[in-house]
């Protein structure tokens, strides 16, 4: 099991006995972790969330955007007390090519990173294993307007895709997705594409608006807003710029009574 410096917000807890064991653990620091499933836990349920990708090589302000990272969960999976899975935590990267993936177990739950800024943008991640929604695309280079990030997928659709030039508004996410980014004034860059809440599906994020002081994507499901700087909002939103969200893995159980998208999710 990680240390806490590598867990947001702390966010282990288990309590209760038997059937009634409740608890959950999120990894949100890139890297490969070992969960151990603890005594009296026979099933999980998971939500997965891949890497955002990065702008494409290139000096500032030319580039593609990159993708959003996508979202995948699954309920009710079997687990042994006492045995150790797999979790692996995407990251980022800045060369060509897709951001890492986040999965639980290898093929139970796996989530893809986004594209990092390819021609007409990235192409936002895919679910591999599980249920959810993939990431948005990131918007094309528009010359001396750097692109928009695309927003990470959601629970039950699609992030939005950014802006495709220096006047078009991000689009919406939806099903709880991170919306996309747009073109922004304060620094003349793209907006970060939105991230994507851990605690189940909410509302989705809504597109950055072109030729504003911000432009970045608005967090579905609570997650965070993309930024004029260019930053993908956690976990998993697109960037213009190479400062894209890393992604995530969180593990709620029991799997029996707690599911994604949206019964009994939050921290118990």
């Amino acid at each position: 099991m990680p240390l806490l410096s590598t867990i947001a917000s702390s966010s282990v807890k288990g309590f209760g006995f038997g059937a009634n064991v409740v608890g959950q653990e999120s990894y949100t620091t890139p890297g490969t972790y070992s969960w151990t499933a603890p005594a009296g836990v026979t099933s999980v349920s998971v939500v997965c969330v891949g890497a955002g990708g990065n702008k494409s090589p290139g000096s500032f302000p030319g580039g593609d955007g990159g993708g959003g990272g996508a979202l995948a969960y699954a309920n009710n999976i079997a687990v042994t007390p006492g045995t150790s899975y797999t979790v692996i935590v995407g990251a980022t990267n800045t060369s060509i090519g897709y951001a890492g993936d986040s999965s639980f177990n290898s093929t139970s739950v796996a989530a893809g990173g986004g594209q990092n800024g390819a021609s007409g943008g990235g192409l936002g991640g895919s679910v591999i294993y599980g249920t959810g929604g993939s990431g948005g695309r990131g918007g094309p280079d528009a010359g001396s307007y750097p692109a928009g990030g695309g927003g990470a997928g959601g629970y039950a659709g699609a992030g939005g895709a950014a802006g495709v030039n220096s006047s078009s508004n991000g689009q919406a996410g939806s099903g709880g997705a991170g919306g996309g980014g747009a073109f922004n004034t304060t620094n003349g860059r793209g907006g970060g594409g939105g991230g994507v809440g851990l605690l189940g599906q909410g509302s989705s994020g809504a597109g950055g608006v072109a030729g504003s002081a911000d432009g970045g994507g608005g967090g579905g499901s609570s997650g965070d807003n993309g930024t004029s700087n260019g930053n993908g909002g956690n976990y998993g939103g697109g960037s213009s710029q190479n400062s894209a969200a890393g992604g995530a893995v969180r593990i709620i159980w029991p799997g029996v009574t707690r599911s994604f998208p949206s019964t009994l999710t939050g921290n118990l």
